[in-house]
């Protein structure tokens, strides 16, 4: 994995900042278009790309503004419109796009947004080439001169593609009918809300899915909802006295769930559920399921017991799914409900994970809290720090130094994880224990050391 200190513009998902200011305002957007474009194979016919945007005020006029860039350097530019993000990587490979880009900015605010691109076999660019292109993106910054966005038309929307991906969607899942769970949607005024009215209708989930946040306005994306906070669905589920609930970010590539009694179920405990129906179904390659270093202890624990072994990839479902293609993994994902099923999709799929999930469910006639009672998780805290940079910790003295007392005094009772963020100006301070206690005197002289070297 390459470090994120290396980079100038993409992170671990992307490009992502603030709309309308470097390295999202029109002149880098405009570029990067360029750059992507610049990149494709020469014959013609090969040379067409889609996009795909999510919900934001600002989406249109950063898809407009990177298809000009892409057709000044002779690429040919279709639209899925609003759509989810792995919506754009199950079309681009099976409909033979040269690239996949979809605009958006996740779980971030409306504020925000991003630029997220797929090569033609629908998985995630690789770093060296998202590196490669890197140079070329800030050199036409300095020296292309763009469009102004507002003379841009709209581009046209194919719903035709958004269609294609419905009928993945409730193919996957062939058997499963909705009308005999109640369940409680929450689609984050995001891409889930074009999607999932549809999908869970035809599945029989008229009268059984009651689906929330499904009116976006531009600016409401994420806005106290969404994966993002997993709490609110969870008390929709017990003040309504549903069964299950399922809740999914801005560009629905990731899911939460909840219980009956409003326990959140968070991407460990999908895992888990996953990899146990998995392994009784003789589909679990070599009992292994990759997760990654911010994945519980206990997750690791209750996989043990089932006899599967769990590995641990770096933070980022494309790292994931790295690490699942070395190992030819089953089943891979993230505790933030990233879930990767590389026979289903090549990608993580918020609103695939739901009906898979689902389907278990209704296979096996259990709960939600009797396919994952026995995790028992292990006290953990996570401390985001703002930094201004984000300088090597291990060679700031008094950090390493507040590092390494932690991990003597935890031992194999405890694990320390401290990671900057890929996508924000965040140092990450994650500790696990046994004993809550020295959970958090750690993690807060650690956060503290960060601050006072660091701090924004």
């Amino acid at each position: 994995m390459t470090s994120s200190n290396s980079r100038k513009l993409f992170g671990t998902d992307g490009i992502r900042g603030v709309a309308g200011e470097a390295p999202l305002d029109p002149t880098t957007v405009f570029a990067v278009g360029l750059a992507l474009g610049h990149s494709l194979p020469r014959i013609a016919a090969e040379r067409r790309v889609l996009l795909g945007r999510d919900t934001r005020e600002s989406s249109p006029w950063i898809a407009a503004t990177l298809a000009a860039g892409l057709r000044e350097a002779g690429a040919a530019v279709e639209s899925a419109g609003v759509i989810p993000t792995p919506g754009v990587a199950y079309l681009t490979h099976t409909h033979g796009y040269a690239a996949g880009v979809v605009i958006s900015a996740s779980h971030n605010p409306w504020q925000d947004n991003g630029i997220k691109l797929f090569g033609a076999d629908g998985y995630k660019l690789p770093d060296s080439v998202e590196l490669g292109m890197e140079d070329e993106i800030l050199l036409h910054s300095n020296l292309a001169t763009p469009p102004d966005p507002a003379s841009l038309p709209q581009i046209d929307d194919n719903l035709a593609l958004r269609e294609d991906y419905v009928r993945f969607l409730r193919d996957s899942v062939s058997e499963l009918l909705l009308g005999n769970l109640s369940i409680v949607a929450d689609c984050a005024n995001g891409a889930a809300a074009t999607i999932a009215p549809d999908l869970f209708a035809r599945m029989g989930g008229g009268n059984s899915v009651t689906l929330l946040n499904t009116q976006p306005d531009g600016r409401n994306i994420n806005a106290g909802c969404g994966a993002l906070h997993p709490d609110w669905v969870a008390k929709q589920v017990a003040e309504r006295g549903a069964q299950i609930g399922v809740t999914f970010d801005g560009d629905a590539d990731r899911c939460m769930l909840a219980g009956a009694n409003g326990q959140v179920i968070n991407g460990d405990a999908i895992l888990l559920m996953c990899a146990r129906d998995l392994k009784a179904r003789g589909m679990l390659t070599d009992d292994i399921v990759v997760a990654t270093t911010m994945s519980n202890m206990g997750l690791e624990a209750a996989l043990k017991r089932s006899g599967i072994h769990m590995l641990r990839a770096s933070v980022g479902d494309r790292y994931v799914m790295e690490m699942m293609q070395k190992k030819n993994a089953a089943l891979g994902g993230e505790q933030s409900g990233h879930i990767l099923f590389p026979h289903l999709a090549t990608t993580g799929d918020g609103i695939l994970t739901a009906l898979v999930v689902l389907d278990l469910v209704a296979r096996s006639g259990k709960s939600l809290e009797e396919l994952c009672g026995d995790l028992k998780v292990f006290p953990q805290t996570i401390v985001n720090v703002h930094v201004r940079e984000k300088r090597p910790l291990e060679k700031i003295p008094a950090v390493h130094a507040r590092i390494r007392e932690a991990e003597e005094d935890l031992k194999d009772s405890g694990r320390v994880v401290i990671r900057y963020s890929g996508t924000e100006k965040l140092a990450r301070v994650m500790i696990e224990a046994e004993d809550e206690t020295a959970m958090k005197r750690h993690a807060n002289a650690i956060a503290e050391a960060i601050r006072a070297e660091l701090g924004a």
